[in-house]
């Protein structure tokens, strides 16, 4: 397993020559967590088996925020992310082809004609059970397989993955896990801790005030993940990685303000303005809470910090892929 991003490319015209011939997982992946890791992982065994490129075909945006532009879909990994977790995976490119209603019109043949067969030249391709394309979703997964022999390439569609509890794994049941604070589950149904990636951005200092200086970024939309306290790591752009303490939320005690994920890093003083950082959340602390003075916030702060060292202690990957992110 590799750990560098797959190639991104910005759509079904950018792929080389040179990845002709590829096995191709299709999907949306958001979250890529352990249900489109059994999809993934089938393309995987294929191109290792073949030796063939390996290439993710997905589509950006979201294809229901197209469709219902008032209600976007909170997105678990934007796109950069989900190439870092496909690399992760061993995908050598992510074609991010972009999603909009001339796309979406596209009728099933012209479908599997242009984007597979023309552009993509795919040697095989691999679906999730419920995989539907093409104008108002005609294609099937019934015609995909029909299209397969067609024009020349394979078809596996993968079936459902469920959990140890006999659930099925979905990205709605994630984020309604993350909403409600619960990391350490919604870890088990992606296989890995969340991990989050922003710019480091200026705030108002105010941690640094209290002698708690922390490294800042947005996380939008901002109701993805219960505002509260939690432990994590950081990983810089060189790669090291760095235990910390957060708060997600808009500060009760002092402004109540614009949501923040703000980070204080343990044993760490240096300075990290403009850099992009990778932030996996471990586990939930406790709720966002106001204070009635500054000394008995830095107090709870104190206790927060010795928490999140104790819960970070001896913490073991939940995966190769987790092993790849998050140590």
């Amino acid at each position: 397993m590799t750990k560098g991003a797959a190639l991104r490319l910005g759509g079904i015209a950018e792929v080389p020559a040179r990845l002709a011939g590829c096995i191709v997982a299709i999907g949306n992946f958001d979250g890529v967590h352990r249900g489109h890791q059994a999809v993934l992982g089938v393309a995987r065994e294929l191109a290792e088996a073949e030796g063939r490129p390996l290439v993710c075909l997905t589509f950006e945006p979201h294809p229901r925020t197209v469709f219902r532009p008032e209600q976007p879909v909170a997105r678990l990994t934007p796109a950069p992310m989900k190439a870092r977790l496909l690399g992760a995976l061993g995908f050598d490119a992510v074609v991010e082809q972009p999603f909009d209603r001339v796309f979406a019109g596209l009728e099933p043949d012209a479908f599997v004609e242009t984007v597979l067969v023309d552009c993509l030249k795919a040697h095989h391709v691999v679906a999730g059970f419920d995989f539907h394309y093409g104008a108002k979703r005609g294609g099937t997964p019934q015609t995909l397989a029909e299209s397969g022999p067609r024009h020349g390439f394979g078809v596996t569609l993968v079936p459902a993955f469920a959990d140890e509890g006999g659930e099925t794994v979905s990205s709605s049941r994630i984020r309604a896990l993350l909403e409600a604070g619960d990391v350490a589950e919604a870890a088990g149904l992606f296989g890995y801790r969340w991990t989050i990636r922003g710019d480091i951005i200026h705030g108002q200092k105010l941690g640094r005030s209290l002698g708690y200086p922390t490294a800042n970024l947005v996380l939008a939309p901002d109701e993805m993940l219960k505002h509260g306290i939690y432990a994590v790591r950081l990983r810089r752009a060189d790669g090291m990685l760095h235990d910390g303490v957060a708060s997600f939320g808009r500060r009760p005690t002092f402004d109540n303000g614009a949501t923040l994920f703000e980070t204080f890093l343990f044993d760490f003083s240096g300075d990290l303005y403009g850099e992009t950082v990778d932030v996996s959340i471990f586990a939930f602390l406790r709720g966002e809470a106001r204070f009635e003075s500054a000394g008995a916030l830095v107090a709870q702060m104190d206790r927060d910090a010795e928490e999140a060292k104790a819960a970070l202690a001896g913490v073991a990957p939940l995966s190769a892929l987790d092993r790849a992110i998050s140590f």
